[in-house]
């Protein structure tokens, strides 16, 4: 039977207080494909009701019963796997392959790092005749977005469990199918009632009820910096912790040491994974200007070879973007990137021709793009890469870190000392280098507008602890 238009509250599948619902579209055919309730203020008061009386039990279990519990999650993540990644795919466009091995692979992944950090973590502290104790913040409010569902769910969920917090999580409701198995993934594993609570609805609606919930001990966002302020903002009144990751408009710098070709066409690549929708995606490629031209004829190639279809087609590359609202926005972008000047060297305006319906962009290079023009300076969040030119490495940094973002960063170098050196002056919370496999141990989070606070591994459990001086503990 179907969940999709219940809550989880207290261990128990729950009607909301007051019936409303909200279609799901599938953004491949741009037509509703089944209904979820959406919650208010009454839903949001049960479901933090029943986290808090979780809290007293919960953030007394050893580091052992943890450990135990999210195991069994992990297990039955595992056993629902599949049904997690054609939920995702359904939902946002997430090609089916692609949904597999980044999008339900991402929350395996936390899931995996959680219990191998928490494994090695230390709650306690001697220093002197003073005990330094970690203890859970409390509960905890987690409000995660469309774009990378499971990967912001379980690298959230997973971390809060483990410091020994009680969580109401809201998914996103533009793409929340996969946030409701993974409810039934937390039922199925034996969660504790009350540990884990879920409930649907809108930001306004739900998300800032949460936020400003007096029992609610600290907020976990992601999403744009727009909604983040609003988050922010309506946590203050109850002075509680809120950690953000926002938005982002990375720099991926291809330095003239570079291997050029690689370089560049991984550059494309990665921007144009997930269709784009990836904030920490290397939105602006920096080359140096001699080799402009050369850089854009490799970046027209290798976006042409993203085949734009059915996501649920094997062969598919690039799926749609997720909503006639994300379309928009970015028909927009494009629009004013060839009005402003830029060189428009593949892609464009409008759908793919072979497509007559969903929020399909075309895989779009500009080149000769000017710091300052819309397309360099706001987040598109869509299959679209901004080439821009410099004279040498120092206008390169300039350009780079010249942005309320900060969340990524990304240099191409053969030399790796020279990599290093450039790595250390960006002002991101994340460079990488030549392009390296995703570290789910690495700290992940943003400087400036970017955000707040560290999520993945002992980073994340770390930003839902308290931590407590008990002075005077003896030797």
């Amino acid at each position: 039977m179907s969940n999709h238009l219940k809550f989880f509250i207290d261990g128990k599948w729950v009607d909301p207080v007051k019936p409303a619902t909200l279609d799901v579209i599938d953004p491949s055919t741009e037509e509703a494909y089944t209904k979820i309730s959406v919650g208010s203020k009454a839903d949001v008061d049960k479901a933090v009701a029943a986290a808090r009386t979780a809290f007293a039990s919960f953030s007394q279990t050893t580091k052992a019963e943890r450990l135990k519990l999210l195991k069994r999650i992990l297990e039955v993540y595992n056993e629902r796997y599949e049904d997690i990644a054609q939920a995702v795919s359904q939902e946002n466009g997430s090609p089916i392959t692609w949904a597999r091995e980044a999008q339900a692979w991402a929350g395996r992944a936390h899931m995996e790092a959680t219990i191998k950090a928490l494994e090695d973590y230390e709650f306690s502290e001697k220093r002197g005749g003073t005990m330094v104790v970690k203890e859970p913040i409390g509960v905890c409010a987690l409000i995660t977005p469309w774009n990378w569902p499971l990967n912001q769910i379980v690298c959230k969920v997973a971390p809060a469990i483990a410091a020994g917090c009680t969580v109401v999580l809201k998914p996103s409701e533009i793409a929340p199918i996969s946030g409701i198995v993974f409810s039934e993934v937390m039922e199925a594993a034996g969660t504790p009632k009350g540990v884990y609570n879920m409930i649907n609805g809108t930001g306004p609606d739900v998300g800032q009820i949460m936020a400003g919930h007096p029992d609610v001990d600290m907020v976990s966002f992601t999403g744009s910096t727009r909604a983040g302020i609003i988050v922010a903002k309506t946590a203050a009144e109850t002075v509680k912790r809120v950690a953000q990751e926002l938005g982002g408009k990375s720099a991926n710098i291809v330095l003239p040491d570079a291997d050029f070709e690689t370089a560049v066409r991984k550059g494309v690549e990665g921007c144009f994974g997930n269709s784009g929708q990836s904030c920490d995606a290397p939105t602006r490629m920096l080359v140096p200007a001699a080799r402009h031209d050369e850089a854009l004829a490799i970046a027209k190639k290798a976006a042409e070879a993203h085949n734009v279809g059915d996501p649920r087609s094997e062969e598919t590359k690039l799926g749609p973007v997720v909503s006639d609202i994300q379309f928009d926005k970015i028909q927009r972008l494009i629009e004013a990137g060839i009005k402003e000047g830029a060189t428009l060297v593949t892609g464009g305006p409008g759908r793919p021709e072979h497509l007559n319906r969903g929020y399909y962009v075309r895989p779009t290079v500009f080149g000769h793009v000017k710091p300052g023009m819309s397309i360099e300076k706001e987040e598109i969040f869509g299959p679209v890469l901004s080439v821009i030119s410099y004279d040498d490495e120092d206008e390169a940094v300039k350009i780079a870190n010249d942005t309320v973002y900060g969340l990524a960063a990304y240099v191409q170098s053969k030399d790796i000392e020279h990599a290093r050196k450039v790595a250390a002056q960006l002002r991101a919370g994340q460079v990488s280098i030549n392009y390296p496999d995703w570290d789910t141990f690495a700290p992940f989070g943003g400087y400036k507008q970017s955000g707040n606070g560290r999520e993945y591994a002992d980073w994340a459990i770390h930003d839902f602890l308290e931590v407590k001086g008990i002075i005077g503990y003896g030797g």
